[in-house]
């Protein structure tokens, strides 16, 4: 007996038009257009406002409903900013407290970052010591505030810059390892090997060959590192008083028991960010190709 196979008829999908995936491409981008604009708006309405604010007059404060323009702009908050007694030395302690911090927590963490890269450490220590850099950047910092004002004030290092240098490089160093890291580990070892046999030490290769090539994510973790150094408030507070006080701690100031002067506060943060505004504006470019390709490679 002769088996006949039944028919089949292959249910194929219709093939769809160029004007669907068209259109659909159009709502995918438009819907990402509209995340974006959300998101400039939450991350630039708070700065808009903080702005606005050091134009008003203190009346306008905390009307209701809330003063969008002020009605009278003026300049009276900046003044009071300027007319304050050392406001220049504070500006002048923040500078030499970021800076300094950022250039050795930089010197220090590219150092390790590019050990860690190239140097084998048996029972896979590589790994370990990485995330156990990380780790140390991942608690609160909170939680070692009385343990390290003790440890400053027996170094008899409290109110110096020093006592934040020091703090603020140790904070910076696991940032920089870990964004230093994955530069390093892109760089293609055979041009180490090949100038190796030109006779280039350890530190020549370092130095003449990987850093020049890792110049963009040297630049994006300088930057970074420079602004948590620049708007660093809790150590801060705790370990200055009056000679190596930052600005920061003098913006916290204006919260006082009589109330909270709103105006001058503005001012002196605007007068704190707008530095830093321009930095990254000006090296944006090394920011965003720095950080597309610092990839973390394990």
């Amino acid at each position: 007996m002769e088996i006949v196979p039944k028919s089949t008829t292959s249910r194929r999908r219709p093939l769809r038009s160029r004007r669907y995936y068209r259109g659909k491409r159009m709502i995918i981008r438009l819907v990402g257009d509209v995340a974006t604009i959300l998101v400039l708006i939450l991350v630039l309405l708070p700065v808009f406002w903080l702005v606005l604010t050091t134009f008003k007059k203190p009346v306008e404060f905390l009307t209701w409903p809330p003063v969008l323009w002020p009605k009278e702009p003026t300049l009276d908050n900046y003044r009071a900013v300027l007319d304050l007694t050392f406001i220049g030395k504070y500006f002048a302690n923040t500078l030499i407290i970021a800076s300094a911090s950022t250039f050795f927590a930089v010197i220090f963490g590219s150092t390790a970052a590019y050990s860690l890269a190239r140097v084998k450490l048996p029972f896979k220590l590589n790994g370990i010591v990485a995330i156990w850099m990380l780790l140390t950047r991942m608690y609160p910092a909170v939680a070692t505030a009385v343990p390290y004002f003790v440890l400053i004030q027996n170094l008899g290092l409290l109110d110096t810059h020093w006592a934040l240098i020091i703090t603020y490089t140790s904070f910076n160093l696991p940032f920089v390892v870990w964004l230093m890291l994955g530069f390093f580990q892109g760089i293609p070892i055979d041009l180490e090997r090949a100038a190796t046999m030109d006779g280039c030490s350890m530190w020549q290769r370092f130095t003449r060959i990987v850093l020049p090539l890792s110049a963009p994510g040297l630049i994006a973790t300088t930057i970074l590192s420079f602004i948590l150094g620049w708007n660093e408030f809790l150590f801060a507070v705790i370990l200055t008083s009056l000679d190596a006080k930052t600005v920061p701690v003098v913006i916290a100031g204006f919260i006082t028991d009589k109330g909270l002067e709103w105006g001058t506060m503005s001012a002196l943060g605007v007068m704190l960010v707008l530095p830093v505004i321009l930095l990254a504006w000006t090296s944006q470019r090394y920011l965003v190709r720095g950080l597309t390709l610092g990839a973390v490679k394990e």
